[in-house]
């Protein structure tokens, strides 16, 4: 069964995108049965050129990808979600929709893993990119974290202090 992971961040439009793009690169290659998601509550209707172009670089394809509504996720037709994690501090201080049950009808374990906003690197194109770039890796070593677990054993309590701890790192 699938473990939906949906990924916040207020504008869906860097951060939350890099999460997702990594999150599906990595669990295929591992062959995971887990799928990211990404949304704002918020969003800016455009994904940050600096977040594909890191993406791309690293061999992840992110066509497809959009800058959705966290409200997307609170209907009857969307995913099961298994996890729902927070990648800025504004998504992670505002009050999140009720998402959709889990697996057995849970609902999801939140948690939050803050990265500083890549978008606000000084340095020009050159040092955004680099920004990207090493936002890119610090959320493609949680994500590693994340796939290491059993996710189709744990229990609520155990899974949300494992996330915690993946966070602290």
């Amino acid at each position: 069964m699938t473990v939906h992971v949906l990924i916040l961040c207020t504008h869906n439009s860097a951060r939350s995108v890099l999460s997702e793009g990594m999150l599906n690169h990595l669990a295929t290659q591992r062959g995971r049965d887990v799928r990211a998601h990404s949304a704002g509550s918020a969003p800016s209707g455009r994904l940050n050129p600096h977040a594909l172009q890191a993406l791309d670089a690293a061999g992840v394809d992110a066509s497809g990808y959009r800058s959705k509504s966290w409200d997307e996720f609170t209907g009857p037709d969307a995913p099961p979600l298994s996890i729902v994690i927070t990648v800025c501090d504004a998504a992670a201080a505002e009050s999140c929709p009720v998402f959709s049950a889990g697996d057995h009808g849970a609902l999801p374990v939140k948690v939050h893993w803050g990265y500083p906003d890549p978008s606000n690197a000084e340095g020009g194109d050159a040092g955004k990119a680099r920004a990207f770039e090493l936002t890119r890796q610090a959320i493609g070593y949680r994500m590693l974290q994340l796939l290491a677990l059993p996710l189709e054993t744990m229990d609520r309590a155990a899974l949300r202090e494992a996330l915690v701890a993946i966070g602290r790192s």
